[in-house]
């Protein structure tokens, strides 16, 4: 069996969010809904964010979605995050979906897009970013 380290272009770090694709998650011609999809990346962008800034976030921005192959009822969806940039109070991060056949090995790549997450305090007002460490 190949392990995730092995596919080329499947992101090295394990996944923020990793689901079965079940029957309730499509559309009345039988295929998963985008929005279960962007829901399910939305889940892992937000906890790298919150990770991050150590705290409670608010997704603000979602930039350049595409889609590149279904998911299908039954497969297993990995979604994988990575911060790219983080200013005083906001947070962009890279969110990858990729999909797994339930009866095979055989991985792809379903879409990617980027998040925009504010960090935001018990007032819900924008906070400060504490420095890394």
């Amino acid at each position: 069996m190949t392990s995730d380290s092995d596919i080329p272009g499947l992101p090295e770090a394990a996944p923020h969010v990793r689901v079965i694709a079940m029957p309730a998650d499509t559309n009345p011609a039988g295929d998963i809904f985008g929005g279960w999809l962007m829901a399910q990346m939305d889940l892992a962008a937000g906890n790298a964010a919150a990770r991050r800034a150590r705290g409670r976030c608010a997704t603000v921005a979602v930039d350049k979605m595409t889609f590149h192959q279904p998911v299908l009822v039954g497969d297993e969806v990995s979604f994988y995050a990575a911060i790219e940039r983080v200013g005083r109070t906001s947070m962009v991060i890279r969110v990858e979906a990729w999909r797994r056949s339930r009866d095979a090995d055989e991985v792809g790549r379903v879409t990617g897009a980027t998040f925009t997450f504010v960090a935001i305090g018990d007032d819900r007002r924008p906070r400060e970013i504490p420095p890394e460490g």
